[in-house]
This record gives C-alpha cells, structure tokens and sequence, in this order.
C-alpha cells in the first residue's frame, strides 16, 4: 500500500481526492433526492426518470464539451464550473409546485454539462499534477472514494430531504461546490497557455508535463519531434476521437470498456427480477447495492499495485471476467450466492474502467487530454443506458435466470482480446510502465 500512501501524501492528489469526496457528497445527495422531488410534486413516474435524463444526457456531447479542457486552463476551469453550480443551485429554493418543476430539469441538465467538462479537465489536470507512477493508484481510490460516497451520501439526502424538503438539499449541493472551488485553489500546477501546449497531436501519444510541477520523463515520450505542436490537434473537435480509434492500445481497452457498461445496462435491468426469483420485497435491492459498493470500493483501493502488477489489459481482463461470471451466476436462485456475487460484480466492474482512465491519461498527448477523456467517457458510459433499455424489454419477455446465463457467457466473452498479447507491440507508439510485468 506504500504507493496509495504516497497518493495521500502528495499535495495535489491528496486536494484532488478531497474535493471528489465533498462535491461527491453533494451529487449523489442531489441524484437521489431530485427524483423523490419531482415525484411528490406532480406524482409522475416519468418526470421522476426524467431527472436522471437531464443529468446524463450531457455525457453524448462528450467530445464537444471536453474540447472545453483543451482550450482553457483547466485548474480556472475547474473553480469556474464549481462557482457556477454553487450560484446556480439556490434557484432550486422556488420549486416549490409543480408548475416550476422546469426550472429543476434545466438545473439538472447544466449540472450534467458542467459535470462533463469538469471531469475532463479534472482527469487531464490530474495527469499532469500527479506523478505519472501515481495514476493507477489514484484513480483507484477516486473510484473507492465515489462509490464511498454512494453509500452514504444519498441516506444523508433522505434524512435532509425529510427536514427540509428539496431546497434544503440543493443547498447543501452549492455548500460542497463552494468548498471543493477551495480545494482546488490550492492545487499547485503550472499550466502552459492552451495555445502554447506542447506535445499536440503529432501523431505520438507522448504527453508533455504541461500541468506538473516538474517535468517527468515518460515511458512514451520518444523523441524530441513528440513536443512539436500541430494545429490540426488543437482545433479538430474529432481529433480525441481519432487518437483512440488509432490508437493499439486505447482501442480495445475504450471498446472493452463500452461492452462491459452495455452488458451492465442489461444486469441492472434484470435486477429486480433477481429479487423476485429470492422471494424477497423490492427494498432487499438496497442490500445488494450496499454489498456491491462495499466490493468497489474494495478494489479501488487495492487497484494500484495489482494494475502495476497484471497491466491495464490483463487487470481489465481479470475484472470483466470475474463479473461476467457473476452475472451468469445470479441464474441460481440462493441468498448467499446473489449477495456474493453483487460483491464480485462490485468488484470487477471498476477494473476495466480505471484501466482505461489510466491509459488514456498516460497515452494522450497533453493538449488532447480533455477531448480524449471526455470522449472516453461518452463511448464507455452510454452504451449503459442501451443496455437499462434492452434488459428492461427483455425482462418482460424471457425468464430472468436464462437470461442471466447467456448475459453471463456474452459478457466473458469481452475479456478474451484483452487476455491475448497485441499482435504487434512493435506498431504500438509507446508502451507504458503499467503493462512491463515484473510478475
């Protein structure tokens, strides 16, 4: 653990974690209460699924928001966007009937705007601020840390709701934006003007220290013809995109990735199916929830070393396989068992997500970074929201245990590319320090 150690000691990563933890806090209170909102003033189920919609509909526009990243500081950027929803969320004091429930759907939908440009130049900022060996070990306890917050902060929205209503809530939501604006005034970079980043897309997945205290030396960093900027790479909104397509390394682990959500998008849809097939109520999901946050956060925390130890490709490989096989297992009807394996699927579902966070930052030149995470993102995440709708027409038609045994078998079938070695690692522009395996 001497390495997540060294995460919390550092500066920046140790401001870093705390202000996901506090604006976490916040947002999760907020996902949770809006809903509950919006259904007790009009008693509508859609407006209800709504709320959810306005806050991840952003995610599509992913590459075009994330250009944002790439055109201004990132550390002003992100104050900025923390300031915005602390100003913004107060107006949600005047929902109070249900002909003003507008107003919360439109807040919802620039919180989820600016929750995409904010994660883009959070996770480039990051690249830069914190030592490149520290990436694995810090996106881990990110993901530890926001499942934590998960767990906690939506029974904290509850009880809140309960004393104080909706308004009560959003304010608690514009407190943590105001705290976490303080905690990344305090970071300590260097930001090089977007105009003057070195290491654009040249066509080398170098990245340049633009945002580090001191300039590191990278394992992808080749040749000084890597530092050349290309105004093609700065302008092209299309150009994060590019990168991870023709890139031999992001490819299959963003495509891995987008799998893996689909096929999680189907798993949660058979969910409360799971529950009937127990013979339980629909309120023993909250346990199993509980079990899978507690395996997430589980493997946040150790996913430094292990990613150190396997690399991105095989860790990805090892989390999908262990939560396919989880998911297959949810056919068997036992109490045991479906708690099991909502910690497995806690469990591995993190994996190929942190190793690819951790790729793209390693892989991407500095001045591409915010595109190329956001469009990470927006190929990773959305297929999820395909697959909530495929499982929720499918449940209705096919019994929910064959359903879960072929979900499981299609879904251990994506780790099975990443198990093989790249057919040629001499096509590959770098190779990083991650997926040298001194096992």
């Amino acid at each position: 653990m001497t390495k997540t150690s060294a995460v919390l000691r550092d500066r920046n990563g140790r401001l870093f974690l705390t202000g996901v933890v506090v604006s976490g806090f916040g947002t999760s209170a907020l996902w949770l209460v809006s809903g509950v909102w919006v259904k007790d003033l009009t008693g509508s189920d859609g407006l209800a699924a709504l709320c959810m919609l306005a806050m991840w509909a952003p995610t599509l526009a992913g590459p075009l928001l994330g250009a944002l990243a790439d055109r201004v500081r990132r550390k002003p950027l992100l104050i900025g966007g923390s300031l915005l929803l602390a100003a913004l969320l107060p107006a949600l004091v005047a929902v109070d009937t249900p002909g003003r429930v507008w107003l919360l759907l439109v807040v919802l939908l620039v919180y989820g705007t600016v929750g995409v440009v904010h994660d883009a130049a959070e996770s480039a900022l990051v690249a830069g601020a914190v030592p490149p060996p520290l990436l694995g070990d810090f996106n881990g306890l990110r993901m530890a840390v926001t499942e934590g917050m998960k767990l906690v902060a939506p029974l904290a929205g509850a009880g809140l709701y309960g004393l104080y209503g909706g308004p009560g809530v959003a304010l608690l939501d514009a407190l943590t934006f105001v705290l976490a604006a303080g905690l990344y005034a305090g970071l300590r970079v260097r930001e090089s003007r977007p105009g003057l980043l070195a290491a654009t897309a040249s066509g080398t997945p170098g990245r340049a220290p633009a945002a580090g205290t001191e300039p590191q030396p990278s394992a992808s960093a080749s040749s000084p013809a890597d530092s050349r900027p290309s105004p093609s790479g700065r302008t092209s909104l299309a150009a994060g995109t590019r990168h991870l397509w023709t890139h031999p390394r992001l490819r299959p682990l963003v495509l891995a990735g987008g799998a893996t959500m689909l096929f999680a998008g189907l798993n949660g849809a058979l969910l409360y199916a799971v529950i009937d097939g127990l013979g339980r109520s629909p309120a023993y999901a909250g346990a199993l929830y509980a079990v899978q946050g507690a395996g997430s956060i589980a493997v946040g925390l150790l996913s430094g070393p292990t990613l150190r130890r396997l690399g991105e490709r095989r860790y990805a490989a090892y989390g999908i396989a262990v939560t396919a096989v989880a998911a297959g297992l949810r056919a068997v009807p036992s109490d045991p068992l479906a708690l099991a394996c909502s910690a497995a699927i806690g469990a591995g579902l993190p994996c190929v997500l942190i190793s690819a966070l951790t790729a793209v930052q390693r892989e991407t030149p500095d001045a591409l970074l915010g595109r190329a995470v956001a469009t990470a993102q927006t190929l990773v995440y959305a297929p999820n929201a395909l697959g909530l709708a495929a499982g929720a027409a499918l449940v209705e038609l096919v019994d929910q245990r064959p359903l879960s045994a072929v979900l499981g078998v299609a879904w251990l079938a994506v780790s099975v590319p990443l198990f093989q070695r790249p057919a040629s690692t001499s096509r590959t522009a770098s190779r990083s320090p991650s997926d040298a395996n001194p096992a």
